[in-house]
């Protein structure tokens, strides 16, 4: 993280809590048989890693949402809804209720056009233009700024890639895997850690590095699991440039510019070479794609 940023996020977070006033949206206690019945008893997986796993689920009044599953303990899993229900932003996926019964669950806001590995993946969707998976990683770019500058306590957890980024019934990205408690520790230790450079680097680091993965998704219509594999030994290799055009998205077809595809390739390739340490920060990032395409920052 810029080191400017660094020694004045406290004062960055105080103005924006001052200058924001946005309630705590109301989070919902759902019974346990409800959820169960609208996941399908927990077959629709849409996503799931070491710290959760997340459900597709249609609601008896035909919202379609996700649910995710939390690996933590009663005490941790009440901080955690109360910490995320304190999120608002247009490009993160908003808290709207939680259970407690046999399994610890999250229910989140509505996700009318499913994941956005489904649309690159999926040859029955229509595909995504190139001016709506530009707005896609400017959308993500904004969160992320969001979530490293403003949140306090800092984030613990934060997962990018097509499988968690989900799109509203206006194609608007929302990521959906975030976390403040990975487990069972105090508030205070997160606190603590949050004023260490080599913290704050660390986290800047990985979401950067995802961010670029995400971006050769985008480009490419390759989904992957978040490492990059083949793209990452694609996008490092010798014959990088000259195989750019064909490993451009066939959807695409000629709705994209080449220099646009070419710039943010370039970025992609600063944002892989970002995995042990930041060459430029994520606000930085989200200011180019920014002035690409119009997006609300919050």
């Amino acid at each position: 993280m810029d080191r400017w940023v660094h020694r004045f996020r406290h004062r960055l977070l105080a103005w924006f809590h001052r200058s924001r006033s946005v309630p705590i949206l109301y989070v919902r206690r759902f019974p346990y048989k409800e959820i169960k019945r609208a996941t399908g008893g927990f077959n629709t997986i849409v996503y799931s890693n070491a710290r959760n796993a997340a459900y597709k689920a249609k609601f008896l009044d035909g919202r379609v949402t996700l649910v995710k599953e939390l690996s933590l303990n009663d005490d941790t899993f009440t901080t955690e809804v109360q910490l995320l229900g304190r999120l608002h932003h247009r490009h993160l996926l908003a808290l709207r209720g939680f259970s407690t019964g046999h399994k610890r669950l999250l229910v989140f806001d509505e996700i009318g056009n499913g994941s956005l590995r489904d649309h690159l993946n999926d040859p029955l969707r229509t595909p995504l233009n190139w001016r709506m998976r530009l707005q896609i990683a400017a959308g993500v770019a904004a969160a992320l700024e969001y979530l490293l500058l403003f949140t306090d306590p800092p984030m613990c957890h934060v997962s990018i890639s097509s499988s968690t980024i989900m799109l509203d019934e206006n194609f608007t990205a929302k990521i959906s895997d975030v976390g403040f408690l990975c487990s069972p520790v105090t508030i205070g230790s997160y606190q603590e850690a949050s004023k260490s450079d080599d913290y704050m680097d660390q986290k800047c680091a990985k979401m950067i590095y995802q961010l670029g993965v995400l971006i050769l998704e985008l480009i490419t219509g390759q989904s992957s699991d978040g490492t990059g594999g083949d793209l990452i030994k694609w996008i490092q290799g010798t014959n990088f440039a000259r195989t750019i055009n064909k490993m451009i998205d066939p959807d695409l077809g000629n709705s994209f510019d080449q220099k646009e595809v070419r710039n943010l390739l370039a970025i992609a390739k600063l944002c892989i070479k970002s995995k042990d340490k930041p060459r430029f920060s994520i606000p930085q990032i989200f200011r180019y794609l920014q002035s690409k395409v119009e997006v609300t920052k919050y």
